[in-house]
């Protein structure tokens, strides 16, 4: 179970040092949220609900704040 937690803490990390912060700051509120929460947990289908979109449409936004997908 500790390598489980430990695998998602390392995601989490990875999504946090490569976003481009400069862009997310950027970002109306909702797209913002959205974002931060998809940093946070890795959920893209949650993510994309916050933010209003298709799932595919969010990820388009995931790649232009420079977001890696760790999974």
């Amino acid at each position: 179970m500790e390598d489980i937690l430990e695998a998602f803490r390392e995601a989490r990390e990875l999504r946090r040092r490569h976003a481009d912060w400069d862009f997310i700051k950027r970002l109306p509120p909702k797209l913002k949220a959205a974002l931060l929460y998809y940093i946070e947990t890795g959920d893209i289908y949650v993510a994309s609900r916050i933010a209003g979109m298709s799932v595919a449409e969010f990820n388009e936004l995931r790649v232009k704040a420079r977001v890696p997908s760790v999974t």
